[in-house]
Order: C-alpha cells, then sequence, then structure tokens
C-alpha cells in the first residue's frame, strides 16, 4: 500500500440525524486561475460528484454555459466531473464516478 494521508471523520450537529461524525476531507477546487480551499463529504453511495450551486459560483462557473470539469489539487490534480445542485445545505459530495474511480480510500470510522 502506498503512503496515504489520514484525515479524522468531522463532528456534526446531530439534530437531523443520529449519525455524529462523517467522512470529510479538505479539497482545493480550481477553475482558470481561481481556486477555492474547502471539504468534500466522501459518499460511497453517490454515483457521480455533486458541487453545491454557491461553490460553482465562487469559482467564476456561469451554470447555464458550464459543461466542463473542475480541477481537484491536493497531492495530485485530477479532472473531476460534477453534476450540481441548487439545495440548501448540501455539501461538496465526492462519489463514485472522478473520485473514488480516481483514488483509492479507506476508512476508520471505528478508531474516530
Amino acid at each position: 500500500m502506498l503512503d496515504g494521508q489520514k484525515f479524522p471523520y468531522k463532528i456534526i450537529d446531530t439534530s437531523s440525524s443520529m449519525v455524529d461524525r462523517m467522512p470529510y476531507v479538505p479539497i482545493t477546487l480550481g477553475l482558470n486561475g481561481r481556486s477555492l480551499n474547502t471539504e468534500g463529504l466522501i459518499d460511497t453511495g453517490a454515483s457521480v460528484n455533486v458541487l453545491p450551486y454557491e461553490l460553482g459560483l465562487q469559482l467564476g462557473f456561469i451554470w447555464e454555459n458550464e459543461n466542463l470539469s473542475v480541477i481537484l489539487a491536493g497531492n495530485l490534480a485530477h479532472n473531476l466531473a460534477f453534476a450540481w445542485t441548487q439545495a440548501p445545505s448540501t455539501p461538496l459530495i465526492l462519489g463514485q464516478a472522478n473520485f473514488l474511480f480516481e483514488f483509492d480510500v479507506c476508512f476508520s470510522r471505528s478508531q474516530s
């Protein structure tokens, strides 16, 4: 196994669910010279990545014109395809296509 990075589960608000920690990772999104430091929820049940509308606006997307990928910068840069949503309070979701297909992720929830 290659050397990797470890990220603790993020403690979240439990008022709407019984789950108190979720697997968020810090990432930097970049587009056309703009970059945005944020965090994404790793969701193994999501088929695609989902970019919240507001984050897209901060990167300079004009949503009506977009059919592009976004660059994820970390140890390695990868082009990631995103669906997007205007639903409020939706996190950046990192799903199967273009994220878990590209990165090997191990969860250690019992240790958090």
